[in-house]
Parts: C-alpha cells; sequence; structure tokens
C-alpha cells in the first residue's frame, strides 16, 4: 500500500500517544539514555493538541495505520507536548518570528522511507503561505541529519531540563526561504 498524507485530527490522539514512545524508545536510543527518553515523554516528547487544532499537523498512513507525523507551528512554543504547556500559546508574528518545524515522529518501521522529507515540503510550503520568513527547529540529535540533509543550518546547541532533574541535548536550527 502507498503512504498517503493528511491533516491530522483530535480522534487522532491516542494512535498519536501510542506511536510517539514507540518511536522515542527506538529511534533516540542511539542519541539519548534511557533515563532521558523516559524523562522526555510526555514533555518534550508529545502530542501537542494545539498543532492539531491549528491545522499544521500532518499523519502519514499505510492502509489507515498512522506510521508518522510531523508539523509546523505558528505559536510561540517551540517544542513539547500538551503536558510542558503551562499558559496560553500564543501566536508569533510572521514578520518577525521564525516559524517552528515540530514533533516529527516515525515508527521504526518506517525510517528511511523519504517520510521525513516529505513532511518537510508540507511545513514549509503551508509556512509560506501562512506569511512567514524563516523557520526554526529545536532539533533532537536523531533528528539533526535530516534537518540538515534538507538544507537547515545550526544555530546553537541547548540542554533541554526535564523532570528527572536530566537533560536533553538537542540542537536549534534555522532555514531562511530560497
Amino acid at each position: 500500500m502507498p503512504i498517503t498524507y493528511r491533516p491530522a485530527t483530535t480522534d487522532d490522539i491516542p494512535a498519536l500517544e501510542a506511536l510517539i514512545p514507540l518511536s522515542v524508545r527506538a529511534l533516540q536510543a542511539p542519541y539519548y539514555t534511557a533515563v532521558q527518553m523516559e524523562a522526555a515523554l510526555g514533555t518534550v516528547f508529545g502530542v501537542d493538541s494545539q498543532l492539531i487544532r491549528d491545522g499544521t499537523y500532518f499523519l502519514a498512513e499505510e492502509d489507515g495505520r498512522i506510521v508518522a507525523c510531523g508539523g509546523w507551528s505558528k505559536r510561540k512554543t517551540s517544542y513539547g507536548g500538551d503536558a510542558a504547556k503551562t499558559s496560553e500559546d500564543t501566536l508569533r508574528d510572521p514578520e518577525t518570528e521564525p516559524a517552528m518545524i515540530r514533533a516529527f515522529f516515525v515508527h521504526p518501521d518506517y525510517t528511511r522511507q523519504g517520510i521525513g522529507r516529505h513532511f518537510i515540503k508540507l511545513c514549509e510550503a503551508a509556512i509560506i503561505q501562512a506569511g512567514f520568513k524563516s523557520i526554526e527547529i529545536v532539533a533532537t540529535l536523531a533528528g539533526e541529519p535530516l534537518y540538515t540533509a534538507c538544507g537547515y543550518k545550526s544555530i546553537d546547541r541547548l540542554n533541554i531540563p526535564l523532570p528527572s532533574g536530566e537533560f536533553l541535548a538537542v540542537v536549534r536550527m534555522s532555514s531562511s526561504f530560497r
């Protein structure tokens, strides 16, 4: 069956809540410890329902089964799921602030099939249409090679504090429209 793409709906949240930990535990394991991954699940790695409500979160499906997800945001939040939010997620100014690429997760059986690159293209087209001039990503170490291959440049490296007291190393990356 071919992989198809569509916007996520709130009805998809249970399937996303199952996909995200599966993706994280398999694909992030070469980069982070088990303690880091478990502490990041639900906060750094989790469903952000605002992206779904905004219509900026996409799914990849095969035969009706969600195999990947990813999207972009016009909101101030740079990363994380609903559990990490403590205040209203206000809008960014497209004239002065970048849009954010957000929350890419792929089922381990579907890596290296061009899904991430397709999500990037979907996001970039929508971001341009929304009037943004640039994009940023807070990329995991596992995601950094994909974004680099898609033309994103590293700005700096950060350590996100986790509820366990651990930190999650990430890379802030950017791209301006060509």
